[in-house]
């Protein structure tokens, strides 16, 4: 009983590394309780024993059945088809093949004991069937015959009356399942002894197997690993998740899970009929454009009708939608409109341009205002008087710059010419803008001796020369 012990320790040990493997099947556990037969003579032995699967289905004279059960294992799936178990067998065996002259060979209903380990592969993938099951199986164990005519230790004095040894086991086998938990299986094991002294043998069981340990929190009828929502009952299509609308869209991706809806829409309807759900829709009942969400544009300004004041009136967003006042209809929004009461142009800012004659009038101006040699000082009230009418005129026309050209006569080096040219435009751009004028919308420039009005040659021609010049740009 010794080999005894340490093989039920091993087998034991074995299960229980296989044990520790991640399970992803549902009902991992199978237990199987059955009988089942012993066949010792298609071994490929002498008489009374046969050649390799000789007479193999001959039960009356060679298969020993225990009318008992007389086998049980108990098995925990791994993954991927593969299982490991254990099982454990009694028998009594009362034949032993067939003498050469034909006749039956009995023995004296000699005990029989085994435990054996195994990994077993299921074929059930491979032939893409559910309720009938093909597998295969290896493994190992130990088996104990009762000593007798036929099977004894070489060594008398042993002091057991069983003849024990390991055995190296190959089966297939073939279960049919009536529901998830419930099935029969046949299987045929043939077990090869490393000793001589214990015989190579055939052991064929059949036997009720249920399988169990699967979960089902939600009782909905889905084992937990198959279960996107274990904690919800839910319908086997989905596969265990609630549809509470019928929308064939989960609740748990339903954006609307109490009113059915459309796939498109996770789950949401489309009362309008726009193309845009109703969550996302800011006229649920009125159809409009997905650009508008959901909302018609009745003016066509690119303003929803939600949000536009005005929705019978093209205007910009920042009026919400309503077009900006123009007291003067000029095209120019009193806003922008420099000129709120007179007819202006858009280039003008709303402003009427300045007439032709005005225009002249100031350009012509530059003619009278003349600075002393070397001098960039304005001088006599003729002059002063001239810059106040330039003054008024640029008030009543807000829009447009003048540029202040300033020249001299041919005294001096260019460098200074020019120097002093520019110094005349300021003094002239400077008493405008203490005056009244925005300094923004006066320009200078220094032209020195260039574009003279007189002869340089001639004291006359150079104080004519000394001038500034005044060009209006609208």
């Amino acid at each position: 009983m010794k080999n005894l012990s340490r093989l039920i320790l091993t087998t034991l040990l074995v299960f229980a590394i296989g044990n520790v493997n991640a399970q992803d099947e549902n009902n991992p556990w199978q237990l199987t309780i059955g009988i089942n037969a012993v066949d010792v003579f298609p071994v490929g032995e002498d008489a009374p024993q046969g050649d390799y699967f000789q007479e193999f289905y001959n039960v009356e004279d060679h298969w020993s059945i225990l009318p008992a059960v007389s086998l049980i294992s108990l098995q925990k799936y791994i993954d991927d088809g593969f299982s490991v178990g254990i099982s454990g067998s009694i028998n009594r065996l009362d034949k032993w093949g067939t003498a050469l002259d034909g006749t039956p060979v009995s023995v004296d209903n000699l005990m029989y004991y085994a435990v054996d380990g195994s990994i077993k592969y299921s074929l059930s993938e491979l032939f893409k069937t559910k309720k009938i099951e093909p597998f295969v199986g290896f493994g190992g164990g130990y088996t104990w015959i009762e000593e007798g005519t036929y099977n004894t230790f070489s060594n008398a004095e042993s002091g057991s009356d069983l003849v024990g040894s390991g055995t190296l086991n190959g089966t297939v086998g073939l279960a049919y399942w009536f529901s998830d938990n419930i099935g029969i299986t046949a299987q045929s094991t043939y077990k090869h002894s490393f000793n001589d002294y214990l015989t190579k043998h055939f052991q064929h069981s059949v036997g009720i197997a249920l399988k169990f340990g699967g979960t089902d929190t939600d009782g909905d009828g889905i084992y937990d690993k198959h279960d996107l929502c274990p904690e919800v009952p839910g319908l086997e299509e989905f596969n265990g998740c609630p549809d509470t609308d019928g929308d064939s869209v989960i609740d748990k991706n339903d954006i609307c899970p109490e009113v059915a809806g459309k796939v498109e829409f996770n789950g949401c309807p489309d009362t309008d009929g726009d193309g845009v759900s109703d969550p996302e829709d800011a006229c649920i009942d009125i159809a409009g454009s997905i650009e508008m969400k959901g909302c018609p544009d009745t003016d066509g300004d690119g303003i929803s009708d939600a949000t536009d004041s005005c929705i019978n009136e093209i205007g910009p967003l920042d009026n919400n939608g309503c077009p900006w006042p123009d007291a003067d209809n000029d095209g120019v929004a009193d806003k922008d409109d420099l000129c709120k009461d007179e007819v202006g142009s858009i280039s003008n800012n709303g402003c009427p341009k300045l007439s032709n004659e005005v225009m002249k009038t100031i350009n012509e101006f530059g003619a009278k205002i003349n600075f002393a040699a070397s001098s960039d000082k304005i001088l006599g009230k003729k002059m002063f008087d001239i810059l106040y009418k330039i003054k008024d005129i640029l008030i009543e026309n807000p829009v447009g710059n003048l540029l202040i050209e300033g020249y001299a006569s041919a005294d001096g080096s260019e460098e200074y010419n020019i120097e002093l040219s520019v110094k005349r435009a300021e003094a002239v751009r400077d008493f405008l803008n203490k005056i009244g004028v925005n300094i923004e919308r006066l320009e200078v420039r220094g032209l020195g001796v260039n574009s003279p009005v007189g002869n340089n040659e001639s004291p006359e021609g150079r104080a004519e020369n000394r001038r500034v010049q005044f060009i209006y740009k609208n």
